[in-house]
């Protein structure tokens, strides 16, 4: 009985979520005595390089997956894990892993504790913690089902490093379910930011800023700086200063990063759902009231037309 951790790869290269997972399981495994095992959905990447972060075994499903199809992904779950025979799954709170993990839970008539940040093993059962109530408050949660299925969040254990060895390399088939949908088109974004999800630094943009124009020449020179991924909040979103795809918060995306550094934006409770995890929140707004400040690590009252161009210019001078 192993910890089956879902590998998400995308054109042949694992996501940053792969590895982070891994090493957790790893140190889940040590504590309960049972090794670590790997899913990799599709062909293409060097699954057996995950025997670098902790994998013994990886079980790679053969099959067409780079456009998403939910059925598919579920069947496909749940022939590895009937493969791996595993006591916890572990993946993480992406977009494929937040429409399929629920329904392979259901199929599989287990439980699930879900956009967990922080993993422990506690009386033999692997327990996890994560926010409820927009992140006001944090509740331990058991599955008492088999395997206990847990998603997490990215960042939420960092990025270790690479040790040596390789994961023996198991094929796994599966029949796959009548297609119900078609894929008419698909469209890569242009831009080549980490997602929103997965970045380790963000700097947001809000109302504040007052015009699509000052977004891209405040918010965007600042966040290239700092090698940061752009964020807005809903209302910079709702302006049209932003794309959605950009947007966090509560109807949003909710992120998880090392450093958030937050451009005139007040902290509206939703806001705040998307965001209230990141390790350290700089706050920059010019009202020393705003409830943004109630929950930043630093906070600067001023005006972000006059201190982002200066930090965006201070952090090249450090590259230079």
């Amino acid at each position: 009985m192993s910890i089956l951790v879902l590998a998400e790869q995308e054109h042949g290269t694992f996501k940053k979520t792969a590895a982070e997972l891994l090493a957790k399981a790893t140190e889940l495994a040590g504590s309960l005595g049972t090794t670590v095992d790997a899913v990799v959905l599709g062909t293409g990447a060097d699954a057996a390089s995950l025997g670098a972060y902790g994998a013994a075994r990886a079980f790679v499903v053969d099959g067409d997956f780079s456009s998403y199809d939910g059925d598919t992904a579920v069947a496909a779950l749940a022939a590895a894990v009937d493969a791996a025979s595993p006591s916890v799954v572990l993946a993480p709170a992406s977009y494929l892993a937040k429409d399929a993990i629920p329904r392979l839970a259901a199929r599989l008539g287990t439980g699930q504790g879900s956009e967990c940040t922080d993993l422990r093993v506690d009386g033999g059962a692997v327990v996890g913690r994560r926010p409820v109530y927009a992140g006001k408050v944090l509740c331990d949660v058991t599955v008492s089902g088999t395997p206990a299925i847990f998603t997490v969040r990215a960042n939420s254990f960092g990025q270790p490093e690479a040790g040596s060895g390789a994961a023996e390399v198991v094929q796994v088939s599966f029949d796959a379910p009548a297609p119900r949908l078609t894929v008419v088109k698909r469209e890569t974004p242009e831009q080549d930011a980490v997602d929103l999800t997965e970045a380790d630094r963000i700097v947001s943009g809000g109302r504040s800023l007052k015009s699509a124009e000052n977004f891209d020449a405040i918010i965007r020179p600042l966040a290239k700086a700092l090698g940061a991924t752009a964020g807005a909040s809903r209302a910079a979103v709702d302006a049209g200063y932003a794309p959605h795809e950009e947007q966090v918060g509560q109807t949003g995306k909710t992120v998880n990063p090392s450093l958030y550094i937050a451009c005139g934006i007040s902290g509206a409770i939703q806001h705040l759902a998307g965001m209230r995890t990141s390790k350290v929140i700089v706050a920059i707004n010019t009202d020393p009231e705003a409830p943004i400040f109630e929950h930043a690590t630093y906070g600067v009252v001023a005006d972000l037309f006059d201190v982002c161009p200066q930090l965006t210019t201070k952090l090249g001078a450090l590259d230079s």
